[in-house]
């Protein structure tokens, strides 16, 4: 199979990764380095760990519901329970504005699972 082939079956970003490495050799360097944008990956740590959080949100959100209808908590903790799952929630869309994320960009495809939220 000839380079040409090769770089025919590769997925995109391979294609872009290999350009990048050969483009670095043909200056004159003799190892393989790597560019990468500091903003793009500062970007995509904090999209995932807010999206854990937003999950975690949900699902604290969902048990709060349960506890409530099965009647197991006071009108006291019900109260301090929706103030801080409140509390959180904004904190997470402010978060989400600081990096500038979209509600819908905290809701990963799983594929053939389907959506994350």
């Amino acid at each position: 199979m000839n380079n040409e082939n090769l770089q025919s079956t590769q997925s995109q970003p391979l294609v872009n990764l290999t350009s990048i490495v050969q483009k670095d050799k043909a200056h004159g360097n003799s190892r393989s380095r790597l560019e990468i944008n500091g903003d793009k990956v500062r970007n995509g740590l904090a999209q995932l760990v807010l999206t854990l959080v937003k999950l975690l949100h949900e699902l604290l959100e969902r048990q709060a519901i349960q506890r409530m209808d099965s009647g197991s908590l006071t009108d006291e903790e019900i109260e301090r329970l929706g103030l801080t799952l409140m509390r959180q929630a904004e904190e997470l869309d402010r978060l989400r504005e600081v990096f500038d994320l979209k509600e819908e960009d905290l809701n990963l495809d799983l594929g053939p699972l389907g959506r994350l939220l």
